[in-house]
């Protein structure tokens, strides 16, 4: 889905935006030299709590753009699993998961399989019962029945036992509710 109205701050002008903002610029001063309204600095501000956020790292643990290649080049002289795990130094569990995860083994690609991990790590997630309606409806019709949550992510298991979307925590719905309130 597209962006709507406005576009944003690029990377650039938000680290000028922190940077000014350390210096002690207002909100107005921040805004004329972005070309931005003062709101839309203020909007970025809070929604980090006037703290600068931290830079977006990978794990150490996560697979890199050079083993994701090295992947794709054993696919394509037809290498066992095993063989590609032992040349990176990993399991083989993980080079098998890295492949099904992004694919299989035909349609494997480095570049887009890398892409799409750092996408995955973004946090925070949209949680469950904002992106699921249906998941939504019922857990509210069991709520408004003065069940816990603990109850209804019960029911919700037994309810739907092959259906992973319709699974949902019973933190999940007390953060949601705690939200809502």
């Amino acid at each position: 889905m597209g962006q709507m109205g406005r576009p944003g701050l690029s990377a650039a002008q938000k680290a000028d935006l922190w940077q000014r903002w350390k210096q002690g610029q207002s909100l107005s001063e921040i805004g004329r030299a972005l070309g931005k309204h003062a709101g839309s600095i203020h909007g970025v501000l809070s929604a980090n709590g006037g703290f600068m956020p931290p830079v977006r790292t990978r794990s150490r643990w996560a697979l890199t753009l050079a083993e994701r290649e090295e992947i794709s080049r054993g696919l394509a002289t037809a290498c066992s699993i095993r063989q590609i795990a032992a040349t990176l130094g990993h399991a083989p569990s993980t080079v098998s998961r890295e492949i099904h995860r992004h694919g299989g083994a035909p349609a494997y690609r480095a570049a887009e399989a890398d892409t799409q991990a750092w996408a995955r790590t973004r946090r925070p997630k949209p949680c469950r019962l904002a992106t699921v309606p249906l998941l939504q409806q019922m857990v509210a019709s069991k709520l408004a029945l003065e069940w816990s949550p603990a109850q209804v992510a019960g029911w919700l298991k037994l309810e739907c036992p092959d259906q992973d979307t319709m699974r949902v925590s019973h933190e999940t719905i007390y953060r949601s509710l705690f939200i809502q309130a």
